[in-house]
């Protein structure tokens, strides 16, 4: 996947409609300074808008393979454009992740995206691992990485990590990371 020209296409459309976004997952992680390879977008997108996200997809050439309440996907034919996975934010605490988004410079500051604040990408992290157990080792890992690199509000983090049932393992890493 060319990640440059499909997150330049997608976010140029959506810019253009009026549709809201922030990056989440790898590709999030790596534009707020953790090295990591990625091979597929990610958005969180407001539910509000899934017909615009929609209508701007299937312009682009992708054809949507997977839909239901949360999440939906869509993938080219073009082996250039890949795959893109979209969250749909509907409630209160995604909704204000999306608002409170920050825009970075990606690709050596060519292109500025809206991407999750670091302790919101953890909250998605945190309740990847609650729905697929499967994923502890990989998200946990993007979840230390993030709290090595990042100033953090620790806090926000510990309501997070409450929210999933994970309050010891949020105490085993404040004090692994020195949050306050």
């Amino acid at each position: 996947m060319d990640l440059k020209k499909a997150l330049t296409a997608i976010v140029r459309e959506f810019e253009k409609n009026d549709v809201g976004y922030a990056i989440i997952g790898g590709f999030a992680i790596g534009a707020l300074g953790v090295p990591r390879s990625t091979i597929d977008l990610d958005f969180l997108v407001p539910a509000e808008a899934l017909h615009k996200v929609e209508a701007i997809m299937l312009a682009l050439g992708y054809k949507k393979v997977f839909a239901s309440e949360n999440a939906s996907q869509y993938v080219s034919p073009s082996a250039e454009m890949g795959e893109v996975d979209f969250l749909h934010a509907f409630r209160p605490i995604s909704m204000k992740m999306l608002a409170e988004a920050e825009t970075v410079p990606v690709f050596g500051k060519e292109v500025r995206v809206k991407v999750l604040k670091a302790e919101d990408i953890i909250a998605l992290k945190l309740q990847s691992i609650n729905n697929n157990p499967a994923r502890l080792a990989k998200d946990n890992s993007d979840i230390e990485e993030l709290m090595k690199s990042r100033k953090l509000d620790w806090k926000i983090l510990e309501t997070y990590f409450e929210l999933f049932g994970m309050g010891g393992r949020f105490l085993e890493l404040r004090e692994k990371y020195g949050g306050e």
